[in-house]
């Protein structure tokens, strides 16, 4: 018997995870992983496998990356916060975070591709803006497997990792990151290729949620605040879902963290959406001219044009039930939050970290965050020189350069040759 069962919020179904992505009945709502613990216990394990017991697997794999939190000096002055802890999810050895790709991503790769070989039979397919790939791209790299990466053409150069592989099978796509999504979409359509589900993928979510876990046995309870950059919106679905665990654990708090979720301005669609109050995102009102706003923001990894935002226990609920709010962030306001944390904590950022720290800035500015409140800020990526001092970067190569209206099912027969190829 597993020591978690698949839950559908819509309908109430329990299901039996057979790589379950949605609820059978049809129920638009993101099935949630029900443990049979309901005391987080931390296991003796490595980096995120700590929190197994609250992750959809039964086996756990021997890698260090995990989430870490850590009470901040430089960036709590600066801003006048009493209890700013950060979770710092990239590769500062110093500080104990072990993440070799410098993305948080790395926390959902690795519980995906256990659960994948665990409930799965095919080949994973990632679509990715870069970051999510990369993660998968190392996953494969450190522990075994095969998986196959759809990227836009831009990203290629953001697909590297630490150990060398030739188990990845790179399809650059001639478009954006919408482009590539529907790419891998239709690629899945073949029974031999496993969607990777984005939000809908209890392990992604779980993995994710690990970040709430480690800063609340960190801080010793639930943080007030939690800040985060969104392009899906998952990782705050992720925290959510998280604290209402530690709620019913009863040790760290009885009141759900206020989330804070910011996107780059001008692609702001849950901005827009949310201020307006609809729970729909109307692609005429909340992102006219998509590709026009998408290449010109400074984190081009938070254009999702599809996000789980209205589907049930997606961000417009996770943001309700927390009583939460949207951020808009403009390219120089990121650019300055860069440098600043660089000065403040002595580590680059990614640029959607950037984007967090800024409307983290926002808020303390226009009062919304009281001094004493304690904040989790995550930064969902950083460390990048810091990485290349300690260890060398092998670029994935392409196998497939396509456009973004490439005929799939002749692609798919090319991508399982190739699979079948290099096993």
């Amino acid at each position: 018997m597993r020591h978690y069962e698949l839950i559908c919020p819509g309908c109430g179904a329990v299901l039996e995870d057979r790589y379950t992505l949605s609820c059978p009945q049809g129920c638009d709502a993101l099935i949630r992983a029900r443990y049979r613990r309901k005391k987080l216990n931390l296991r003796n394990e490595l980096g995120i496998f700590r929190f197994a017991d609250w992750l959809p697997i039964e086996g756990t794999l021997k890698a260090a990356a995990g989430p870490v939190t850590y009470r901040s000096e430089g960036l709590a002055r600066d801003l006048g916060l009493k209890n700013l802890y950060i979770g710092f999810n990239g590769y500062w050895p110093e500080r104990g975070a072990e993440i070799h790709t410098c993305s948080f991503k790395e926390l959902e790769a690795l519980p995906t591709m256990v659960r994948v070989r665990e409930t799965g039979d095919g080949t994973l397919v990632v679509a990715s803006a870069g970051n999510t790939g990369r993660a998968f791209c190392q996953t494969v790299a450190a522990t075994g497997g095969q998986v196959v990466v759809v990227v836009p053409e831009k990203a290629a150069t953001r697909l590297w990792t630490t150990i060398e592989t030739d188990q990845v099978c790179m399809v650059l796509v001639d478009g954006d990151y919408s482009d590539t999504i529907a790419v891998a979409d239709a690629l899945c359509t073949h029974p031999s290729l496993l969607p990777e589900g984005g939000a809908r993928n209890v392990a992604r979510r779980d993995g994710m949620g690990t970040v709430m876990l480690d800063a609340a046995v960190t801080i010793g309870r639930l943080p007030d605040r939690y800040f985060q950059a969104v392009g899906s919106g998952t990782g705050g679905i992720a925290a959510w879902e998280a604290a209402m665990r530690l709620v019913e654990d009863g040790r760290f708090g009885s009141v759900l963290p206020r989330l804070h979720l910011a996107q780059n301005l001008p692609f702001v669609p849950m901005v827009r959406a949310w201020e307006a109050g609809r729970r729909e995102i109307v692609p005429a009102i909340d992102m006219p001219d998509a590709r026009t706003a998408v290449a010109v923001v400074y984190a081009d990894v938070l254009t999702n044009r599809k996000p789980p935002y209205g589907i049930g226990g997606g961000v417009f609920d996770a943001l309700t039930a927390t009583r939460g709010a949207m951020h808009a962030v403009t390219n120089p306001a990121a650019e300055a939050a860069a440098r600043w944390c660089e000065e403040a904590e002595g580590i680059d950022l990614d640029p959607a970290a950037a984007i967090a720290l800024a409307a983290l800035a926002d808020a303390v500015e226009t009062g919304s965050v009281g001094p004493d409140e304690a904040v989790l800020l995550n930064l969902t990526g950083g460390g990048y020189r810091r990485v290349a001092e300690d260890h060398e970067q092998y670029r994935i190569e392409p196998a497939f350069r396509v456009s973004a209206d490439v005929e799939t099912a002749a692609l798919a027969g090319d991508v399982l040759s190739w699979v079948r190829n290099h096993a």
